[in-house]
């Protein structure tokens, strides 16, 4: 008998699966020369992977550290996400290597806000 989750959150399967990914994933951005105008001299960082609860699909959050804006990221990776499966099917151990799907990530940016913000006379003043 199937455990049932009440819970709206991922499985620890799912939580696994999205670590494996980003793992590897971060490694063939490290190590792979991807030939793309876009992504040329980027160094690209995955945040977070988000796996459906079948495994057959993923949401990848990418982003460029101090480069491109994400979007432009995300678009370039998107382009090759059928070489990037590719690769991870050589690199993991999964029934099946999900369908990608790249995403901007955005918390990077909402943190800077967040931090300009609390440094802003109004805000500073309010905190004493």
């Amino acid at each position: 008998m199937k455990p049932t989750h009440d819970s709206k959150g991922p499985s620890q399967r799912q939580l696994r699966a999205g670590e494996l990914l980003r793992h590897a994933l971060a490694e063939i951005f490290r190590l792979e020369d991807i030939e793309d105008d876009e992504l040329k001299g980027q160094l690209i960082t995955v945040a977070e992977v988000r796996v459906s609860p079948d495994l057959k699909h993923a949401t990848v959050f990418a982003s460029a550290l101090g480069g491109k804006p994400g979007d432009v990221i995300a678009k370039a990776l998107n382009r090759h996400a059928r070489f990037l499966r590719g690769e991870l099917a050589r690199r993991i151990e999964l029934k099946y290597v999900p369908e990608l799907v790249f995403r901007a990530d955005h918390a990077l940016d909402a943190a800077e806000r967040i931090d300009e913000l609390l440094r802003s006379p109004d805000v500073a003043r309010d905190l004493k």
